[in-house]
């Protein structure tokens, strides 16, 4: 097996490709890791994604400094892995979030059905229903490619 570095490129492009990773934030010196659906947006160098109102958003409002990590798995000797740092942003009802509101309203658009996830909630849980649209502006990407050696 061969392991190759990603360039900045080819990691946006596994982004770009992908709509299901891992976001990891952290509180209080306890990381906290789920799986997410986003869109890339590579005009703006971020990820979009929607949430309910939960331990995640919670988490990301108190440590906006977040990192996602979006993989392709064919076998054990062949997958590319890309993680991306970046900070959490929520878009509000301000007039200043308004492009940004319709720009992932727009990429969500993509997506069938993209709003279910934030609908979910938890089994017995008495919270009130609240959804936070969100983006993670993204300052740093590393990856790597393993490939078979023939």
């Amino acid at each position: 097996m061969v392991i190759h570095e990603l360039t900045l490129a080819q990691c946006r492009d596994v982004l770009g490709s992908s709509s299901h990773g891992r976001l990891g934030c952290a509180r209080a010196d306890q990381p906290y890791v789920v799986p997410f659906f986003f869109q890339y947006d590579s005009t703006g160098d971020c990820l979009y994604s929607f949430s309910a109102i939960g331990q995640k958003i919670d988490w990301m409002r108190d440590n906006p400094m977040v990192c996602v990590e979006v993989d392709e798995v064919i076998d054990q000797f062949n997958w590319t892995s890309v993680v991306a740092f970046g900070r959490y942003e929520e878009m509000g009802d301000s007039p200043q979030d308004e492009g940004a509101r319709r720009r992932a309203h727009s990429f969500f658009q993509h997506r069938s059905a993209w709003w279910l996830p934030a609908l979910g909630k938890a089994t017995g849980r008495e919270e009130p229903h609240a959804s936070v649209v969100y983006r993670i502006a993204l300052h740093k990407l590393t990856g790597r490619r393993a490939i078979q050696a023939k």
